[in-house]
């Protein structure tokens, strides 16, 4: 029955990831004509893996990601700018390659006592989010080290660095919705 739960989180986490990399995400403001949306430049693909990882635990978390690369790496376009194995040697593959020990750390975190509030699980949301963060920081240091960016280290990490501060946002909504899907498929705390 374990198994069949972890089969099924992760294949809805599949499914749910691909969905969250075609969407965009947008932050509703106030404006001087009413509440206006205001795309934050990214899309809703991480906040998907976290999702997955809170609701259903680390492994079926852990099994998503690697599904996901699985299916990416193997020509299916998922990924920002299609899929296939050249994109292991993107600057942003790190940040891909992160979605496995996010995944797994952030469900595992989610799977401790106490984890029963919108806040603590938007806080597991942002450790996984950290660890997403420093992979694909800890890739761009080493391709800048091996000369594998030709010297343009620091717009890369301008480039993918910033990303963190609109993911940051969607760790609380994930947290908030972690939460709500934990009551309503009665997910134990």
């Amino acid at each position: 029955m374990r198994a069949l739960a972890t089969w099924s989180g992760a294949i809805a986490g599949l499914l749910l990831i691909v969905a969250g990399g075609l969407i965009p995400a947008f932050l509703a403001l106030p404006g001087p004509e009413g509440w206006s949306l205001r795309p934050l430049g990214i899309t809703l693909q991480v906040p998907a893996l976290l999702l997955t990882a809170l609701v259903a635990g680390p492994r079926s978390g852990l099994l998503a990601a690697v599904a996901y690369l699985s299916v990416g790496l193997f020509q299916l376009p998922v990924f920002q700018q299609g899929g296939g194995i050249s994109y292991v040697t993107d600057p942003g593959f790190g940040y891909l390659a992160g979605f496995i020990p996010a995944a797994w750390i952030t469900g595992r975190i989610a799977r401790q006592r106490g984890m029963d509030d919108p806040l603590a699980l938007s806080a597991a949301a942002g450790v996984g989010l950290l660890v997403l963060q420093l992979c694909g920081l800890l890739n761009l240091l080493l391709g800048a080290l091996a000369g594998r960016w030709g010297g343009s280290f620091l717009p890369l990490l301008m480039g993918y660095g910033l990303a963190i501060l609109p993911q940051a946002l969607l760790c609380c909504t994930a947290g908030v919705v972690a939460w709500l899907l934990r009551r309503v498929l009665l997910v134990p705390s």
